[in-house]
């Protein structure tokens, strides 16, 4: 069990994609449980890439690749496991995406990716994502966040706009309200009510987790996390 696991773990850390599919379909027929190839085997790869990047010995690039792995071997996973486990996994449901007129994503794939595999189950929108767009798919998956970013301060409005809607159509006891990017200064966070701001992908779950762990959409508390502080 121990040479498959630690297989699974080097190929996301590796980035390979298709691999470490074909690896975590072998764990499963072998009999391994689901959270053990995620914890065990993808998680480690994930941790170990995550240390070198923070370390300067991995770059951006193959953190991107490990983060499509690992959202890889998440899926498979979560389809393998009975409800009731996937139901007492999850962290809780995101959705996220970047604020009308940006059109970059790396930065959200990452989060999204480590979001994913610290058990969120992360809805993208992906890019230039209007308002109302945020609030119906919120809706729709019953998310307990609401997360954007932007590198423009051109789109920092949209920010403001989108909270002021969920606040508009009663929402705002419901769900999590976290912003980051660029130019999103944690002041800016707070001074416009959202619940929480993350320097980095690293960050921003450790954010998530403070929240669901600590915090009620209604009880207005704001979360800074700044590994670089």
């Amino acid at each position: 069990m121990a040479d498959i696991l630690k297989k699974i773990g080097n190929l996301v850390a590796e980035g390979d994609e298709d691999e470490v599919v074909k690896a975590v379909h072998e764990a499963l027929n072998q009999g391994i449980a689901p959270l053990t190839v995620l914890t065990d085997g993808a998680g480690k790869g994930m941790d170990f890439i995550s240390e070198q990047y923070n370390a300067g010995e991995a770059f951006l690039p193959e953190l991107v690749l490990a983060g499509d792995a690992m959202t890889a071997v998440m899926k498979i996973v979560f389809e393998s496991m009975d409800a009731k486990t996937a139901a007492e996994t999850k962290e809780g449901t995101i959705v996220i995406g970047q604020a009308k007129g940006y059109v970059h994503d790396i930065g959200k794939n990452i989060c999204s990716a480590l979001l994913a595999v610290n058990g969120f189950e992360v809805h993208d929108l992906g890019t230039d994502v209007p308002v109302k767009k945020f609030i119906e798919e919120a809706e729709a998956v019953n998310a307990d966040f609401v997360m954007m970013s932007t590198l423009l301060t051109t789109s920092l409005p949209y920010l403001s706009d989108t909270l002021q809607y969920i606040k508009d159509t009663g929402h705002r006891d419901k769900w999590y309200f976290c912003v980051g990017g660029g130019p999103v200064t944690p002041e800016f966070a707070e001074k416009i009510g959202t619940n929480g701001w993350s320097r980095t992908a690293f960050d921003c779950v450790e954010m998530c987790k403070k929240l669901v762990k600590e915090h009620k959409p209604s009880d207005g508390a704001f979360v800074c996390v700044d590994s670089e502080a």
